[in-house]
């Protein structure tokens, strides 16, 4: 039962395009809260079962309210469209509210000194610099491919975002030398992978049908590339994956530890610095919301909170005496 259910379930949000990370989330939460009413079927469950899976996390697990709203639309995907069953019960229950927290910001001098000690990490430490250079999220720029940088027109086309938009954001002047000699290299392997019987990258979509030789093609190869390759057991293809993001974290981790910075900073860090950086050099917030990719200029107003001037950018009477 519980295999039929999550397999109708993986169908259902592929139908409708969910990231496959949200895939996974749904499926894990659903298979949580199957396991947590006795194994019983949804179909018998209602109201009361969720509200105590779903209070036995904030009680018990301690959730944030961000993974406790996670669980909940997990469970309103279940019904409403695998199941097919009224959700009104389910629109009624109060979704947890999340608290405002202010992102943590590095300074200038922090993110020169933590790209300072990242330096021989590797493709790593051009990561982090393509991070803090355009404000992107750590696996949209993974998920880079060589089509993607267009180094004529100092741009970087970001496909497939949070809520799978495009947007462009600026290739920065101090990274296209760095990012060229990269290119080269990967090209390099990606020959040597050909001349293998490999060379294969997996392709967004039905491209892969529709476009049978473009995984081998140049423009659709990874521009931070895994160092191993697996095979693709459907296709029999020798493939090669982006760089797991793991690898990164670490790194950054790392050199966070080692230059004694006290700050809790990831990798995510450098794209709320990115924001608050262009903000603090006079650049209006629209033009930061499109570089961000954020839908609401909302979204983007939290970094005005957080600029280098004191609290809220206003001077303390105590320096006018």
């Amino acid at each position: 039962m519980a295999t039929r259910l999550l397999g109708e379930l993986r169908r259902a949000l592929r139908v409708r395009h969910y990231s496959r990370r949200t895939e996974e989330a749904y499926v894990a939460w659903v298979r949580r809260f199957v396991k947590f009413c006795g194994l019983r079927h949804p179909r018998a469950l209602g109201q009361a079962e969720v509200t105590r899976f779903l209070s036995n996390l904030a009680v018990h697990r301690h959730v944030s309210a961000s993974t406790q709203n996670q669980a909940l639309s997990a469970l309103v995907f279940l019904y409403r469209d695998v199941l097919e069953t009224p959700v009104g019960w389910l629109a009624a229950l109060v979704r947890a509210k999340r608290p405002a927290r202010m992102p943590m910001v590095l300074s200038r001098d922090e993110v020169r000194r933590v790209l300072s000690r990242l330096k021989g990490r590797g493709a790593s430490a051009l990561v982090a610099g393509v991070l803090y250079g355009t404000g992107m999220r750590l696996l949209e720029a993974l998920r880079l491919r060589a089509k993607d940088l267009d180094f004529a027109a100092n741009e970087i086309t970001v496909r497939g975002g949070k809520g799978d938009r495009d947007r462009v954001t600026m290739m920065p002047e101090r990274l296209k030398g760095p990012l060229l000699h990269h290119l080269a290299t990967v090209r390099a392997q990606h020959e040597r992978d050909l001349a293998e019987g490999a060379g294969w990258v997996e392709l967004p979509g039905a491209l892969g049908a529709k476009y049978p030789k473009a995984g081998r093609e140049w423009g659709w190869q990874w521009v931070f590339p895994a160092t191993r390759t697996y095979d693709h057991v459907p296709s029999g293809e020798r493939r090669r994956h982006h760089l797991h993001e793991t690898v990164v974290q670490r790194a950054f981790r790392e050199a966070v530890r080692a230059t004694g910075i006290a700050k809790p900073a990831s990798c995510h860090t450098l794209r709320h610095s990115f924001a608050t950086h262009l903000l603090e050099s006079g650049y209006d917030i629209r033009t930061v919301q499109e570089l961000l990719g954020h839908r609401n200029v909302a979204t983007t107003m939290i970094y005005t909170h957080v600029l280098r001037r004191g609290g809220l950018g206003v001077r303390s009477p105590a320096d006018t005496l």
